[in-house]
């Protein structure tokens, strides 16, 4: 079933059905600052305003625009369940809502949730029916104060630094599909390369006797194996996949080779209940002394910083097309792969990625749980965030771009005698990751403090702008004196322990054309922030790049880095693509320093 209006495409890549329905479009829509909605009936009466779901209210593209603090906001909207749904479930998604939502169909609750980057879904047995029509009210209260995950969301009432414009409500898309009560949830899949298969594990909503799951692998040659298992014994049976030698394509950079997956859960007599798309990838991520390998090999891992906002739609992508877009120039600039920063990218980015064979870092949007006082907690993290990363490693498990996980990022709260909730939380979300995915590398914060003595990956954040000086700090590897970041003069990590490193933030070189004219005539241009001095000119910009690549290319212990950013965000001018993605250098030129061969690939 195909959508029309605002972000059309089908939410999910990985778990695809034939017949949904979108909800993205124009909604009702009230700000409510004193989050007194409930008791003046904002529930049940029509509301003030119109937006454009799935753009915040913030955003330009929503219809709306408003970047004060929105304690809480509203959405309203009426919908014609399709009635050859007729007996169906009926399942309701919404892809991110920000921050703590409730949902309320015909005035009844059906779904709450915490967290503004993980999805939401609501059966609607028993509330409603197919062809009927029915009203779907939507509250999201994004309160400013108290710890909460908001990545990089400006808690000050205006955008500063490396802080951007909030995002409050509903960002990504919304839509409806019907089920069988005995379906399908989202698939485990766990490539083996070295087996030559692919484990899956099919999660169902529960069991029925005598039904059985049949699973079928493909790719543009044909069926390459299928398997069946039945499925009234276990709530999650799994079943193996075989690749036959002859048809093993690991999935790389190279070749981002994927393969179609088809699940069908059939009844007893051979009736079909649910009927899914999927796809995957066969590659393995292994770690080898102080070397991540990538099916094996060697992969120096040219990095980019992708904060994933947009002039007009903020952290939600105005098109599919501009998530394609991303990658491309990310890419076209001489990088394999990005850290995807202090968010939880759209699913959809993913898929890009996948197709596309770029690397990525799975991030949790963590910051804005800072502490108060010189040496408190700068990240005090509740369990929220367990919860909220776990949902996030349950949707995203799949995808074969994704190369490692990262939790947390920038902790710096000094080493104690006595164990904090840092620590607790750090640990937490470690442990709980590598009991989600065996399968990848976690590294259990990036930059800063590293809490967990066992973390696969090591890393640190440098952004010294004199090469030469950078080469200094970051060139004791050989010896085993990698850079450590601390805190005005304090411990914050426990040791290096010879696990893999790189330098997960570097660069952030300050450049903007127009800022550095407004300079020279004597004017003061605050809007304009980087990283350090800010360079004279580009061919400044040219020799301080390569300085600082190079350093990192040339030493065969580093396994990839991380260069701060991809486009200017606001008022972070550091991007190599200006905030409306324009080059704001030769991208060929960009692309030449980066890719020539690293010392860790000539190991």
């Amino acid at each position: 079933m195909s959508a029309a209006g605002p972000r059309p495409e089908y939410p999910r890549p990985q778990l695809v059905r034939e017949r949904w329905q979108s909800l993205n479009g124009e909604w009702e829509f009230e700000v409510d600052a004193g989050d007194s909605g409930s008791e003046r009936g904002l529930r049940t009466r029509p509301l003030a305003e119109r937006i454009t779901v799935p753009f915040a209210p913030e955003s330009e593209l929503s219809g709306i625009g408003r970047t004060d603090y929105l304690t809480a906001v509203w959405y309203r909207r009426t919908v014609t369940l399709p009635v050859e749904w007729a007996g169906s479930s009926v399942l309701l998604h919404l892809g991110a809502v920000d921050q703590d939502t409730t949902v309320w169909v015909d005035d009844v609750e059906v779904v709450r949730h915490r967290g503004g980057f993980t999805p939401i879904t609501a059966d609607l047995t028993g509330v409603a029916e197919p062809g009927q029509d029915v009203t779907v009210v939507v509250r999201a209260r994004d309160p400013k104060d108290g710890p909460q995950a908001r990545g990089k969301q400006s808690v000050a009432y205006a955008n500063a630094s490396c802080h951007y414009t909030r995002t409050t409500g509903i960002w990504q898309s919304v839509w409806m599909e019907p089920v069988h009560p005995v379906h399908l949830r989202r698939p485990r899949i766990t490539p083996q390369l070295a087996a030559g298969r692919f484990d899956v594990v099919l999660p169902l909503s529960r069991n029925r006797r005598g039904t059985r799951v049949v699973a079928v692998l493909s790719d543009d040659q044909g069926e390459v194996s299928r398997a069946e298992v039945p499925a009234d014994l276990d709530l999650a049976p799994a079943l193996a996949l075989p690749v036959p030698e002859e048809r093993r394509w690991p999935w790389s950079p190279q070749d981002p080779h994927l393969y179609d997956l088809e699940l069908t859960l059939l009844d007893a007599d051979g009736t079909v209940l649910d009927q899914v798309r999927s796809y995957c990838g066969l590659r393995s991520v292994a770690l080898d002394g102080d070397a991540v390998l990538i099916n094996g090999e060697h992969v120096f891992q040219r990095l980019v910083l992708d904060q994933g906002y947009w002039p007009q739609s903020l952290m939600t992508a105005p098109s599919d097309e501009a998530l394609v877009q991303d990658i491309e120039l990310s890419m076209q600039a001489g990088f394999n792969g990005a850290r995807l920063h202090q968010k939880v990218f759209e699913e959809r980015y993913l898929y890009h990625a996948d197709r596309l064979g770029y690397l990525v870092w799975g991030e949790f949007a963590d910051w804005g749980a800072g502490g108060h006082g010189r040496y408190q907690e700068h990240q005090q993290p509740t369990a929220s965030f367990i919860t909220q990363w776990l949902e996030a490693l349950e949707r995203d498990h799949n995808h074969p771009a994704i190369i490692g996980w990262c939790p947390l990022n920038e902790t710096y709260q000094p080493l104690h005698d006595r164990i904090t909730q840092l620590d607790d939380v750090t640990r937490a979300m470690f442990l709980a990751t590598k009991l989600a995915d065996p399968s990848r590398p976690v590294l259990d914060a990036s930059g800063y403090s590293h809490r967990v003595l066992e973390t696969d990956v090591w890393d640190s954040h440098n952004y010294e702008q004199d090469p030469a000086e950078f080469a200094r700090q970051v060139g004791g590897l050989s010896r085993g004196e990698g850079y450590t970041n601390d805190h005005d003069g304090h411990e914050i990590s426990q040791p290096h322990r010879g696990q893999p490193y790189f330098v997960s933030e570097f660069g952030g070189i300050w450049w903007n054309a127009e800022a550095a004219a407004a300079a020279v005539a004597g004017e003061d241009r605050h809007e304009s922030w980087g990283y350090g001095q800010r360079v004279a000119d580009e061919e400044e910009f040219y020799s301080r790049f390569a300085g600082l690549i190079d350093a990192l290319l040339d030493d065969p212990g580093m396994f990839g880095y991380c260069y701060t950013q991809l486009t200017d965000t606001f008022q972070e001018q550091n991007g190599v693509y200006d905030f409306d993605r324009r080059p704001k250098f030769d991208t060929a030129r960009l692309h030449a320093i980066q890719t020539r061969v690293a010392a860790y690939e000539q190991r």
